[in-house]
């Protein structure tokens, strides 16, 4: 979008005029505005966040401008105002990924450490076949033939283990079907 925009011709409305056509609701001036400004915006937001992220934060920022058009008031130069406008949005982006805070994180470790203190918390047998079938990946033959016990006996163990756990873990219980089986 910003090179088909720069390609086009601005006629000469100075900026004091586009800002009182723009606030009575002229297209025209807020047409003449976006192209006269969008691209050296993006060039500038660029510096700051990703290509695609300052066309979309100028395309807000020129959103914005129409919407709140009526109650504009600009102390400054339409310039100045414009591109001041355009970093505090690259900065409140910026602070916005570095400070994110993904809400699952804090279930999934609070998920994590109950799921550990459960596994733990099983009977030494029932724990030792579990953690070899689950995370050790072998086989019931292989756990049977290292504990030296009979293959039915892994089952049991196993099943045993999964119903504790499902039980202890039960408000997690959707979450878990996946990791359980």
């Amino acid at each position: 979008m910003r090179k088909e925009i720069k390609n086009l011709n601005v006629k000469g409305m100075d900026d004091n005029n586009l800002i009182t056509l723009l606030q009575q609701g002229d297209r025209n001036a807020y047409k003449q505005l976006f192209i006269k400004y969008y691209s050296p915006l993006c060039e500038y937001a660029s510096q700051y966040i990703s290509d695609d992220d300052s066309e979309e934060l100028v395309q807000e920022l020129m959103l914005f401008l129409w919407e709140t058009r009526e109650n504009l008031v600009i102390e400054t130069s339409l310039k100045s105002y414009l591109f001041i406008s355009t970093k505090h949005r690259c900065l409140n982006a910026i602070k916005r990924q570095l400070y994110h805070e993904d809400p699952d994180y804090y279930f999934v470790n609070e998920l994590t450490e109950n799921i550990q203190k459960a596994i733990e918390n099983l009977p030494e047998t029932y724990r030792e076949t579990f953690a070899m079938s689950r995370f050790g990946e072998k086989t019931n033959v292989q756990i049977a033939e290292k504990l030296g016990i009979s293959v039915k006996t892994v089952e049991y163990r196993i099943s045993q283990a999964l119903k504790i756990l499902r039980f202890k873990l039960k408000d997690y219980l959707p979450l878990l079907i996946n990791i359980l089986g």
